[in-house]
């Protein structure tokens, strides 16, 4: 048996304090039922422990999703600006951003505290696909599209490799890319004679953003979902 605060912090969701402000803002729930009380005890191995609507359980390792909001920038810590972090209401401790997205670009962004499988998502010769909705102020033609597709030059010096676009009409499409260039999507458009007027990451190896998840919320990723990833790892 263990104090339900205690299991939370075990689970590294929060401090034990944190845990305490979470049951008491009845975000907490036992086998269905809001539970207020920070010492309730729980059986670890039977309980099902909620946290909102997410099953709460031991792992190695913490996996959320986060929708992030444009304004808000991919970084640990900032004196002067909001980071992606001040989106969690949980102890964030030994937690890192897979990855980056630009501070006006929204949309998936996987925070965990898994090096290797962060690794494995971003080494390019890993080729992970990361897929964009983009909108843009010019449409482009079919030499722009061939030009994506066979990787096009984003400056003198510098090609991007092959990738795949999907236009939805004239000024929005689907952009996927395997490499993280400094902004590259929105480099891509320029080198297209056009410019991004928006930009939102949708999916990223097997992991999709979840369309229930408003801006700037976010959840645990599911048991299925972390399988999916972990499967990249082997």
């Amino acid at each position: 048996m263990m104090r339900l605060d205690k299991y939370l912090a075990h689970c590294k969701l929060a401090t034990r304090s944190e845990a305490k402000k979470l049951i008491r803002s009845e975000k907490v729930s036992v086998n269905g039922t809001i539970i207020r009380n920070a010492d309730f005890q729980i059986d670890e191995n039977k309980d099902h422990v909620m946290l909102v609507d997410q099953l709460v359980s031991y792992s190695a390792h913490t996996y959320i999703m986060l929708n992030k909001p444009q304004g808000v920038i991919t970084a640990t810590k900032s004196e002067h600006k909001k980071t992606i972090f001040d989106c969690l209401d949980f102890n964030s401790k030994g937690l890192f951003p897979v990855g980056r997205l630009d501070k006006d670009t929204e949309g998936l962004l996987l925070i965990t505290d898994d090096g290797d499988l962060t690794h494995q998502l971003l080494s390019p010769k890993h080729h992970v696909d990361k897929t964009y909705y983009v909108e843009i102020e010019k449409p482009l033609n079919e030499k722009h599209v061939k030009m994506i597709r066979e990787g096009i030059w984003i400056n003198d010096e510098e090609k991007c490799m092959p990738a795949e676009v999907q236009v939805i009409n004239d000024f929005s499409l689907y952009l996927t890319i395997q490499e993280g260039k400094y902004h590259q999507v929105k480099r891509m458009m320029h080198a297209c004679d056009s410019e991004v007027t928006f930009l939102k990451r949708i999916k990223m190896g097997p992991l999709v953003l979840d369309e229930k998840l408003k801006v700037g919320e976010y959840r645990l990723l599911s048991e299925s979902e972390i399988k999916m990833l972990l499967a990249l790892k082997k």
